[in-house]
């Protein structure tokens, strides 16, 4: 499988390790950023390397062929060594072509059946990180220490979950799972944040999932018809945010519901 590179010039180049990065070589201390994913959570790579976390990047966008085809190896790792909260951060790093939505339909399209990474778009402050690290080819997958430096280049060609590991120092990384026995863990919902209510448009949701699953957002009048679906879709595990136009709503008192996996939570919202 070959990568997708932007420029015929660069076509001519090598496809060795340290071609796909240009801002930096191995070893180099890596400029910190901070990006927003595509559900309003922050990611600082210094906060990340402070912790004692190795951290894995990778860049795409969502055209690219092979990106597709190994995103879904790169988030059955991001699942099988705990989904964020063990000994290596994995994000999605868009090369800043792409918007929120976009990076979302690309997630949803051609994630995999695992736990996503968290994914940042051109919205979110990728296009900047992308430009410093000075990618050349698409995917990149970048492996930086905890001591803030450069430790793999490039990680190809990607043949599965394996290829991540060999790429870290032997017994830096453990496994955990997050998938185990998710079928067995109780699926909790939290409504978080309802803003602004009353309102006349705009209106911002942020609810907190403890597994990936299906999510329907809806709003109910006062006789229990369903007027409007404000979201359909499945999250990963965490904190989201979603905004919604009630601008065709008439005016009067509702009920916001949201419902996954036999849980449901409401909130009374009024529409002015």
């Amino acid at each position: 499988m070959k990568k997708s590179l932007l420029f015929g010039a660069v076509a001519m180049a090598s496809l060795s390790a340290s071609a796909q990065v240009t801002g930096y070589g191995e070893g180099d201390t890596i400029d910190n950023f901070t990006v927003v994913d595509v559900n309003g959570v922050t990611h600082d790579l210094y906060e990340y390397a402070e912790a004692g976390k190795y951290i894995l990047l990778d860049f795409f966008f969502d055209t690219c062929g092979p990106c597709q085809a190994t995103t879904p190896i790169f988030n059955e790792f991001h699942d099988k060594y705990g989904c964020n909260e063990g000994d290596v951060i994995c994000i999605s790093m868009n090369n800043g072509t792409d918007t929120d939505a976009e990076v979302i339909a690309f997630e949803d399209t051609y994630g995999g059946d695992f736990n996503h990474a968290p994914a940042i778009s051109a919205d979110g402050g990728a296009g900047d990180v992308d430009d410093d690290f000075g990618v050349s080819a698409y995917p990149t997958y970048t492996l930086i220490a905890p001591d803030k430096t450069l430790l793999v280049a490039d990680i190809w060609p990607l043949d599965d979950v394996g290829t991540f590991e060999n790429a870290f120092p032997d017994g830096a990384i453990s496994e955990m799972p997050c998938s185990v026995n998710l079928d067995e863990i109780e699926t909790t919902l939290n409504l978080d944040n309802v803003y602004p209510n009353p309102t006349s448009g705009n209106l911002t949701i942020e609810f907190t999932t403890s597994t990936a699953q299906a999510v329907s957002v809806s709003v109910i009048n006062l006789i229990g018809e369903q007027v409007a679906t404000l979201f359909e879709g499945t999250v990963v595990v965490g904190q989201h945010r979603e905004i919604a136009d009630l601008s065709d709503l008439s005016a009067g008192i509702y009920m916001l519901r949201i419902d996954m996996n036999g849980k449901t939570v409401t909130r009374k919202l009024i529409v002015e």
